[in-house]
Formats: structure tokens, sequence, C-alpha cells
């Protein structure tokens, strides 16, 4: 299955917020959803989004461009007659309450334009073209969704070809960085244009999206800053095997493995910002990563043995990433 179809673990979480489920796959994100009210920060207390706040409403048939992804259709096949859907200037939502879609709409507006800009893009390939993104509100509809997409039964939500698909219980006010992982996964997906390697692929969605959430909840007058777990020593892959990777691990590994990949990309990002969008470049294109990482970070290490010694003392030692302003 593609990095991009399912982006995200189901343990997968803030660490200073949320709690780990150990027993579950990491290979999928998204039932985080589903899950618990632990999930989530609180039941939800602000009045829904209504009259010029809300997001439009726009008839089906008059939205600005259509989603060529079959699974969208699948989507909207569930319970037709209660889909809405608006727009703003980079997506296109399908929802059922506006209330829902409001907050979603501006979150994703947000981290949008954050990780665009943390990639040093002016623009995407596809110039105005829109991504969707499917809100489902019930778990059962959810369930319905899994059955005709052909998902696997723990699959919570998805990246799958430049569209999002999500679960949002509107009774739960949303507290974590999924959104601004699976937009990484899209965001990627619509830069590039070709796979990527898996520790990069959900390394740097991890990275970023704990960057665009502390600084949503900053925009929002929260203290928030992201933080990066330190891995022990001994429990850490080599790098040389970390980016060979094409698999998600075992499941007694995988937890190690997004850690790692998030930290390995803080790393490189924090020594040259600029040598990290020329080594995703570069690998996006096919380079072998020993050759990619000569040409982007000659200055500093002279080959993966001296990248993985330094890292190695790096990953060990807890950080905390300074949060970025929109």
């Amino acid at each position: 299955m593609e990095s991009r179809f399912a982006a995200r673990p189901l343990v997968d979480r803030p660490r200073d917020t949320l709690p780990r489920l150990q027993s579950l796959s990491r290979l999928f994100f998204g039932a985080l959803f589903l899950v618990a009210a632990g999930s989530f920060s609180s039941k939800a207390e602000e009045a829904p989004a209504t009259g010029l706040d809300s997001l439009p409403e726009v008839e089906l048939s008059a939205l600005s461009q259509p989603d060529s992804n079959p699974l969208g259709a699948h989507a909207l096949a569930i319970r037709p007659l209660e889909w809405k859907h608006g727009e703003t200037e980079h997506f296109v939502y399908h929802f059922n309450h506006s209330y829902v879609a409001t907050p979603i709409s501006v979150e994703a507006e947000f981290h949008f334009r954050v990780i665009t800009r943390e990639l040093g893009l002016d623009r995407l390939p596809g110039g105005s073209a829109k991504s969707h993104i499917y809100i489902f509100e019930k778990a059962e509809d959810w369930k319905l969704f899994q059955n005709e997409a052909r998902l696997e039964p723990w699959t919570g939500g998805i990246h799958s070809h430049g569209s999002l698909f999500i679960v949002r219980d509107p009774a739960y006010r949303f507290a974590n960085n999924s959104l601004g992982h699976e937009m990484a996964h899209l965001v990627l997906f619509r830069a590039y244009e070709h796979p990527l390697p898996l520790w990069l692929e959900e390394g740097f969605a991890e990275y970023v999206s704990r960057v665009t959430r502390a600084s949503y909840q900053r925009a929002r007058n929260y203290i928030a800053r992201p933080r990066s777990e330190s891995i022990v020593s001994d429990q850490l892959m080599p790098v040389s095997q970390l980016v060979a990777l094409r698999d998600y691990p075992s499941l007694e590994e995988v937890e190690i493995f997004y850690d790692e990949s998030e930290r390995l990309v803080r790393f490189l990002v924090r020594l040259d910002p600029a040598g990290f969008r020329g080594l995703l470049a570069a690998l996006a294109r096919g380079e072998r990563f020993d050759t990619a990482l000569m040409h982007n970070y000659a200055d500093r290490f002279a080959d993966v043995a001296a990248l993985d010694k330094e890292f190695c003392s790096y990953a060990a030692k807890d950080a905390v990433l300074s949060a970025r302003a929109p």
C-alpha cells in the first residue's frame, strides 16, 4: 500500500496531550478519531459556527472543481442527501454540518500555508487546483465507507491521491496534530508527484505537523511548543537501515521507526533548511540517499556513517522545537 494512501499510525499522538495505545497497529492513522474521548480535548462547548463566520455552502454542481478520485464518489454515495459542500482558497469540503466543517477549514488553510512555506514553495504544481476534504461525523458512516472503498477495517482517516477522508465527532473538540500530519502527506504528494522514501514521508509529516499544530495553538493564544521525544541509543536503527526501509517494520519496532524518522528530519532541517529541501527534491527524483546527502550536506558529512554518528548523539537528547508563526 502506498505510503501516501494511509499516512498516519494509530498510536502516534502528541505525547504531551494524548496516551499511547501500545496494542494497536501504527500502520494507519485515524482510529484516534473513533476511539475514545481521551483522543480529544473536551466536549465541545462552543456554539456552532453560523452566519458570517461559517463556511459558506455551495451546491455540488456549482463547485469550482470536481474530484477525480473515485473514493470521493464512494463517500458521497453514503447518505447522499445529507452532504453539504463548500470551498476555501485551496480546498473543497464535503460535510454534514457547517459547525464541524468551519473550524476544519480554518485549520486546513493554516496548515497548508505553514507546510508549503516550510518546503520553500510559493505554489504547488497544478496551479489553482483544489484538493477535496471529506468529513465524516458518524462512526457507522465511516464503516460503510471502509466497506465500499475496500479499506482495511482499522483505517480511520486517509490521504489518497490528493484527497483527504477524515472523521470528526462533533461532540468533541479536536486537539492534536493529525490534520497537519495528513495535510503534510497531501502537500508532498502534490509538490513532488513521485513516491518518497518511507522514513522521509512519515518523518516530515510528523515533524511539520507538530510545528504547525503548535503555531496554530499559539495563534489562538494558547501556550504551545512542539516537542520531540528522545530515543534511547540502543533502540535506534542505523541511519543506513532506516533510509532503506520500503515497508513499515513490525509492531514492536514501528513506534521507534516513527520517532526516529521525525527526529532525523528535524535534525537535518535544523542543520540546513535549504539543504533539507534539496535532499527531499533529490530523493523525489530517485537519487540514492548517500548521493543526495553528499550533494546537499557535503560540508557537514563525509558519508552516511558520519551522519549516523552525529545523529545518534542528537536523537538521544530531548529537544523542544521552536514554533514558527504563520
